[in-house]
């Protein structure tokens, strides 16, 4: 989902910095996006951490000027995701890695957003935090956490110029889900949501004009 979010906004004129762990697919998806004519820097590191976080806020501002967005695609789930199964270090590591980052990633953009009495905040969350399905509740709380986050942040920086929305995707053909206790048939990924779909809602709340505030969005599968 960054990925495709990540093409479609280059594509649109956007000046990106991407951030993520894995240093070798931010190299790719840059490249991709310099061939297509776009621009684009990459930065490696932990969307947890705050060091590595306000490194990433702190190019973009130095090199463009301003940052006018953020869309945190930040998620992981376990196989072992069954209450009666999961423990207290994977309940930690779900809720480090989809919440934690969230918040992380807020309390970085933050100060700029205000600074510039404009900024727009998008999370990526899931169906799931809506209604509970077979995610696992470590997921499913975590999802939800984010949610929650989002709107305490609008309430409180609303004022400020900013605006936050959160986007709950149904079942979608990414990577992770080849990490469910069964893997998806292809029958099942051929219905699926593709990455493409959420980068193009990203980009239609992109493009609304800063009076317009979307607070959340639900897209799922057509076909069951």
């Amino acid at each position: 989902m960054g990925r495709a979010t990540a093409k479609a906004a280059a594509a649109a004129g956007a000046r990106l910095v991407l951030f993520a762990r894995r240093a070798d697919q931010l190299a790719n998806v840059q490249r991709m996006i310099k061939n297509a004519g776009g621009q684009a820097k990459s930065i490696s590191g932990d969307a947890t951490e705050a060091g590595d976080v306000a490194t990433a806020v702190r190019c973009a501002t130095d090199s463009y000027g301003r940052l006018d967005v953020l869309v945190n695609c930040v998620g992981t789930n376990i196989k072992d995701r069954a209450l009666s199964r999961l423990t207290h270090d994977a309940w930690s590591q779900l809720l480090r890695t989809n919440l934690d980052a969230a918040f992380t990633l807020t309390q970085a953009v933050l100060p700029t957003f205000r600074s510039q009495h404009n900024g727009l905040l998008i999370h990526i969350a899931s169906s799931a935090a809506k209604r509970a399905d077979a995610s696992g509740v470590g997921y499913q709380a975590s999802k939800a956490g984010v949610a929650a986050l989002a709107s305490a942040t609008m309430l409180e920086e609303r004022m400020n110029g900013i605006r936050v929305t959160v986007l709950f995707p149904g079942f979608t053909a990414t990577p992770m889900v080849e990490n469910r206790p069964v893997p998806p048939t292809s029958d099942e990924l051929s219905k699926a949501l593709q990455p493409g779909d959420i980068a193009h809602l990203c980009m239609a709340v992109i493009r609304l004009p800063h009076r317009a505030y979307v607070p959340e969005i639900v897209l799922s599968p057509s076909q069951p």
